[in-house]
């Protein structure tokens, strides 16, 4: 496939001309029309190359966030243990002193 941006230069220099332009102003034109394209038109390996990237960053986000959703559950986990075990201890207690 093709990545180059097609840019018809020389029917753009027929039109110039034939609205008034001289020859060496429109052949000045689309020269530089050519370089703009060129250097600020993304191509579609340009965006291919983006998106690969963007998704790269994005399976490192996911994996972090995997990460620590783990460490918060087990955190939680390790307090609800605890909270079992001390309400257990509370119970016991206030059975022992009914």
């Amino acid at each position: 496939m093709n990545d180059a941006i097609v840019f018809d230069s020389y029917q753009f220099v027929r039109n110039l001309t034939a609205s008034g332009f001289t020859e060496r102003q429109a052949e000045a034109l689309a020269n530089e029309q050519v370089q703009l394209l060129n250097g600020n038109l993304a191509t579609k390996t340009d965006l291919a190359s983006v998106q690969t990237n963007l998704e790269a960053k994005l399976a490192g986000v996911k994996a972090d966030l995997e990460v620590k959703i783990a460490n918060v559950q087990a955190n939680l986990l390790k307090w609800m243990f605890a909270a079992l075990i001390a309400q257990t201890g509370v119970v016991v207690t206030l059975i022992k002193l009914l």
